[in-house]
């Protein structure tokens, strides 16, 4: 599975960024979608995922509220609407597609996914 995450800039706080992620192939076993984050210095965060089927999501403590992630299972493409973008969401952000051997593991955690995409650059202005 390749994935090609884009959509990301540079915007000013409270502005808006949809984020989007192709990926090459959907497959039973790679039924998770998810994104990460990571800024400078920091690890790399969980951000929030999706189920191509079914469309379950989840996200991590930064993005409820604010965020919201999407499917479009006709153009294979998972999207993350970012609003009130604040600096601190200054990061390289990343999609990932499920794995296929990862076990009894959890959505949030990076074990989970098998595939990942270059990054994106959101950069937040205060």
């Amino acid at each position: 599975v390749q994935l090609q995450a884009s959509g990301g800039g540079l915007v000013q706080a409270g502005d808006s960024l949809r984020l989007s992620c192709v990926a090459s192939r959907r497959t039973f076993s790679t039924d998770g979608m998810g994104w990460f984050r990571q800024a400078p210095g920091k690890e790399r965060e969980f951000v929030a995922a999706v189920m191509w089927s079914g469309g379950d999501t989840w996200y991590g403590d930064s993005a409820k509220g604010r965020f919201a992630i999407s499917r479009d299972n006709a153009k294979n493409t998972v999207y993350l609407q970012m609003n009130s973008l604040k600096p601190e969401d200054t990061a390289v952000y990343y999609c990932a597609a499920e794995g296929s051997r990862h076990g009894d593991v959890a959505v949030y955690k990076e074990s989970f996914y098998g595939y990942w995409s270059q990054g994106t650059q959101v950069t937040v202005s205060s």
